[in-house]
């Protein structure tokens, strides 16, 4: 059975930082690029950053780029999302997700090229 579940989430002031952490179990994790998205409140979910297998290529949306930054430790089969300058607009429930695929191309922001999603966590800046 596979399972990505997501942690970390919390309440942080606007400026502030946080880190999410998604732990997999159930699949070949080093094989699998990984993806964090997010969704706010009556807004679609939308991607936020991705990262190779072997983690050497990242990429980022523009509203986070040089804010937020994406790392995996494939030996402990996790993913993590360390979130900087954090400002009322990134509130949202934080999804992780695994995609088996080559991770050439354009393809992160798709949410339908992911085969695994965690089940999310709730971040929230106050301003």
């Amino acid at each position: 059975q596979v399972q990505l579940v997501e942690s970390g989430g919390g309440l942080v002031q606007a400026g502030g930082s946080l880190r999410v952490s998604c732990t997999a179990s159930g699949i070949t994790f080093s094989s699998y690029a990984m993806g964090w998205f997010r969704q706010a409140p009556g807004k679609e979910r939308m991607f936020v950053a991705g990262l190779t297998r072997s983690g050497d290529n990242t990429h980022y949306a523009i509203s986070v780029k040089g804010r937020f930054s994406i790392s995996r430790d494939n030996a402990k089969n996790t993913v993590y999302l360390q979130m900087n300058s954090l400002i009322p607009e990134d509130t949202a429930v934080y999804y992780c997700a695994a995609a088996l695929r080559s991770s050439s191309g354009s393809w992160w922001d798709d949410m339908y090229e992911y085969d695994y999603w965690g089940q999310g966590t709730q971040v929230t800046v106050s301003p």
